[in-house]
């Protein structure tokens, strides 16, 4: 089971932004690769730092993991510093290391120097699912359009910076002589240009081409959220370059009888006086098929039946929130001669005289009930 990222870099729920970074730097100083060279467990807990910083230090998701814990950014290819390698973090969050490690490079990964990896941009899309693909969870195929590296390109150090990604310049001051470093502006920082370009490629090497990506969505997810499928985007130019991610929006299509609030489901049902009064078996539609309830004789229009955990599934495994069945009895509109003299004959019956009781509870009550 994932660590709580705020336990992670040691803080509160309620620490700034300023508190997590000085805590995300304060552990990646403590773990970093330069000061436990060969240590696995400290590359490890590395990396969980980055994931954990990478979350908090968004809002947005910050909100989102507070609300759904690790099952938002997860279910099947979503993530965050499980799937960076040493350079995607460096080349994230470099700048939070100042001037401990050299000026945010290390040794032993990616070229040091100042060299960084180019990542491609991310691509954004929506996936609609219907209340029940909600419920079950499910995989999808979508077809998105990708820049990619076409085949035959090739690249070669950069002649400006001689593959290091930065250029040096050196300045007389009153302090004596001064080195400054600055990102090269032919390569970008990447350290590589342009060598061979194939037929139909842009200036940069690339293509635009069809993929078909495979999305698998957890269980309980809900309308607006955001998850990730990482290295899904567009590539970038470059050997050493890493793919963006595809963000992934959820669209919630709105199902025929069913109205969703958080993890519960509303359902209602219409009666006839007739079954109300004598009472009736009824075919309730749920997310996991139709199911039979039966309801008593003389049941009261309002009544609230509640059918355990035949909700949606909560997205950190707490469990499926329940059906709430409300029951509404139906007064015909049209009656005939025969119906009106029944009715009339009832109206001094003192079976259809309303005698509520104790138990019955009010409108208000009921309402309090479900949010309680």
């Amino acid at each position: 089971m994932k660590k709580d990222f705020y336990e992670i870099l040691g803080i509160s729920k309620n620490a700034s932004a300023d508190e997590i970074k000085k805590a995300y730097r304060k552990k990646a100083i403590e773990f970093h690769p330069d000061k436990n060279p060969g240590n696995k467990e400290a590359e490890d807990k590395f990396k969980e730092a980055a994931e954990a910083y990478e979350v908090l230090s968004d809002p947005n998701k910050k909100a989102k993991f507070d609300q759904y814990g690790h099952q938002a950014f997860e279910g099947g290819g979503f993530g965050g510093g499980q799937h960076m390698n040493m350079d995607d973090i460096f080349s994230q969050f470099g700048d939070i290391f100042g001037g401990a490690f050299g000026g945010g490079g290390f040794s032993g990964f990616g070229g040091g120097g100042g060299q960084r990896r180019v990542k491609g941009g991310n691509l954004r899309i929506k996936v609609k699912l219907t209340l029940e693909e909600i419920a079950n969870g499910v995989e999808k195929k979508v077809k998105v359009k990708r820049k990619v590296q076409a085949k035959g390109v090739s690249y070669r150090t950069c002649p400006t910076c001689n593959g290091s990604g930065q250029i040096m310049k050196i300045a007389n001051t009153i302090l004596g002589r001064m080195q400054t470093a600055t990102t090269c502006h032919i390569c970008s920082g990447s350290g590589q240009i342009l060598d061979q370009k194939p037929a139909g490629a842009d200036a940069q090497g690339m293509l635009l081409e069809d993929d078909t990506v495979s999305i698998k969505i957890p269980a309980g997810v809900v309308d607006g959220m955001q998850l990730k499928v990482a290295n899904k985007g567009n590539e970038a130019p470059g050997s050493n370059s890493i793919p963006g991610d595809l963000i992934v929006a959820i669209e919630e299509i709105e199902h025929e009888f069913l109205k969703r609030e958080g993890e519960n489901l509303h359902y209602d049902l219409y009666i006839s006086v007739a079954e109300a009064a004598l009472g009736v078996s009824k075919d309730i539609e749920t997310v996991s098929g139709k199911v039979r309830i039966k309801l008593e004789e003389g049941i009261q229009s309002g009544k609230i039946l509640r059918l355990k955990g035949k909700g949606i599934p909560s997205l950190n495994s707490y469990g499926n929130g329940d059906l709430l069945v409300h029951v509404n009895v139906w007064t015909p509109k049209n009656l005939n001669s025969e119906q009106k003299q029944f009715f009339e004959r009832m109206l001094t019956d003192e079976n259809f005289i309303p005698k509520p009781e104790k138990s019955d509870k009010s409108f208000f009550e009921k309402v309090k009930d479900m949010f309680s």
